[in-house]
């Protein structure tokens, strides 16, 4: 069996591409801080998710079934990280930063996938859906990380330049407020769906 390659890739776009705690995430820092100042946190989330294909390719999994505890754990701190970024996200008003307050730099973007329960389930329906147990494993996760690499380079600036574009029309307004918690209600909703929605 070989890795199914285009029907991968429709899924990966669809997955990258649909609301979830990260592309909130970036909606909310372009809305916040406009699509420049964003950049180096939209790139940091991009390669961030590099950073849990590799181990995960190159056998997590075993560990997450030798302690399955231990991951359950994990999952429910993760979602709980991304519930308090939600809260501030919902606090925040748009426009450019003031000077006591910077955009998230490439860094913080780093973070959000490895805390991330939509990513994880991503990464972990990539391998066991489309990649047969015959494929080396180095090409295999080469090949996973590629693809998803290539989708959010696309699919995470789009989401970025649609925040800093919603700023610009409600920023100020009376809507401002509720276009914010928005943001936030729909970050923890992924969130509890990836949770309890069994969705990948």
């Amino acid at each position: 069996m070989s890795i199914a390659l285009l029907p991968f890739a429709v899924f990966a776009a669809s997955q990258i591409g649909t609301p979830g705690p990260a592309n909130m995430a970036l909606m909310a820092t372009g809305a916040r801080f406009g699509f420049r100042a964003a950049l180096p946190f939209v790139f940091g989330v991009a390669l961030g998710k590099q950073l849990i294909i590799w181990p995960i390719g190159y056998g997590l999994m075993e560990l997450a079934e030798a302690a399955p505890a231990v991951f359950s754990a994990l999952k429910y701190i993760s979602a709980a990280y991304i519930i308090w970024l939600a809260w501030k996200v919902a606090n925040l008003r748009l426009g450019q930063g003031d000077g006591a307050q910077t955009a998230p730099g490439f860094l913080a973007g780093l973070i959000v996938h490895p805390l991330n329960p939509k990513a994880w389930a991503m990464i972990v329906g990539s391998f066991t859906a489309f990649v047969g147990p015959d494929i080396p494993t180095f090409t295999a996760t080469a090949t996973v990380a590629a693809v998803l690499l290539s989708c959010q380079l696309v699919m995470h600036p789009l989401w970025t330049l649609g925040g800093s574009a919603i700023a610009r029309t409600v920023s100020g307004t009376a809507a401002e407020p509720y276009l914010m918690w928005t943001l936030a209600g729909l970050t923890v909703a992924s969130v509890l769906f990836v949770l309890f929605g069994g969705a990948l």
